[in-house]
């Protein structure tokens, strides 16, 4: 239901705060991947990041704010109709969501929690939320004096759940299939201090995991034990290349990726190519794309090189489910660029942009 008749459509979500349109369906040219806008809805407030459902018939949706939600929508031809009000998830600025174990699953930032909605057979939402509270903070003092969960993400077994905490310097992995609902800490790994992970993402082997450090622009490679539910950090990669002048700031608010401590750039996505052998990561401030080398197990990352990212403030990074095409939404200039692969290098070369007010991410259905 929620394809074009070239077979894929793209889903952009955008802060309606800072002039966004909420939710854009877009049509994807299936050769050159080109982005048309087709349809908005701002049915719900800064649906700031998306999640589709394995069975393409729905949307689900985070409402970024300090009351914080979460929402459905069924994929018509149109575009997302919204199915019902937004469900609270008793937790602030949310973040991230995923689907796992027949659940939606939300990062809450501000108030540093994971909360779970269970998803009804048709595809709606019920509560009330089931809420994790993560304990802890870090040294940044303007970005790390408590818990600040920014994303959630099902390891590839569909046995664990892993948080990414960017104001602990944690990630935790938490057991799915409990039945209740309930999320406990199983096992916790303790990144560099000061680090400030925010995002994770498993190399398609299952054994290995990539985490973005947002408060310093690197990467952090881990050994993922799906059998234990333990990520064991193993190296860092810096994201910018040597002698590189990181760009500015120039943030008021540290909610939003600035702070007055350490670094002016502050990565935001990972994402791998389906085979596993190269890695991009977008910076915000320097405004690029990394590039890095996987090497053959998995263990190290090499930045090969950086490439501008076609606008300002990259928040989020995605690669067409084809792995030709890269996405990234920018959210300070208001669009939506993309990159053709070379399958060879990995080096993505822009081939064209979008408008879209307040980008925060792209997600294909």
């Amino acid at each position: 239901m929620g394809t074009s008749v070239n077979g894929r459509r793209a889903y952009i979500g955008s802060f309606t705060t800072a002039g966004g349109l909420g939710i854009t369906t877009a049509s994807v040219d299936p050769d050159s991947g080109a982005l048309t806008p087709l349809y908005s809805t701002d049915a719900v407030p800064n649906p700031s990041y998306l999640a589709p459902s394995p069975d393409g018939r729905h949307l689900y949706a985070v409402s970024e704010t300090p009351d914080g939600a979460a929402a459905a929508f069924a994929l018509t031809a149109r575009g997302p109709e919204l199915l019902a009000p937004a469900v609270p998830v008793d937790g602030a600025d949310p973040t991230h969501l995923t689907l796992a174990d027949g659940r939606l699953i939300t990062a809450n930032y501000s108030s540093g929690s994971v909360s779970t909605l269970p998803v009804r057979d048709d595809g709606t939402l019920s509560g009330p939320a089931t809420v994790l509270a993560h304990q802890g903070n870090g040294p940044r003092t303007d970005r790390q004096e408590g818990p600040h969960a920014h994303a959630v993400v099902p390891d590839p077994s569909g046995r664990w759940l892993l948080s990414v905490d960017l104001g602990t310097d944690s990630v935790r992995s938490c057991a799915l299939g409990t039945g209740d609902g309930t999320l406990t800490v199983h096992a916790e790994a303790r990144l560099r201090p000061g680090s400030g992970p925010r995002h994770l993402a498993f190399h398609p082997r299952g054994d290995r995991a990539y985490v973005i450090n947002e408060l310093d622009p690197t990467v952090t490679v881990c050994r993922w034990d799906a059998g234990r539910g333990v990520l064991t950090p193993l190296g860092e990669t810096r994201l910018l290349p040597d002698g590189a002048a990181e760009g500015s700031a120039s943030e008021d608010s540290a909610r939003s990726g600035g702070g007055t401590q350490g670094s002016s750039t502050f990565p935001s996505e990972l994402v791998l190519s389906r085979d596993g052998r190269f890695a991009w990561a977008a910076n915000r401030g320097h405004d690029s794309l990394a590039v890095l080398s996987l090497g053959a197990s998995g263990d190290t990352a090499a930045l090969v090189t950086t490439v501008p990212c076609g606008g300002h403030w990259p928040r989020d990074l995605t690669l067409h489910p084809d792995g030709r095409h890269l996405y990234a939404a920018n959210e300070r200039s208001g669009d939506v660029t993309w990159f053709t692969v070379d399958p060879a290098t990995g080096i993505p070369v822009r081939t064209g942009s979008v408008q879209a007010p307040a980008a925060s991410c792209v997600v294909f259905g």
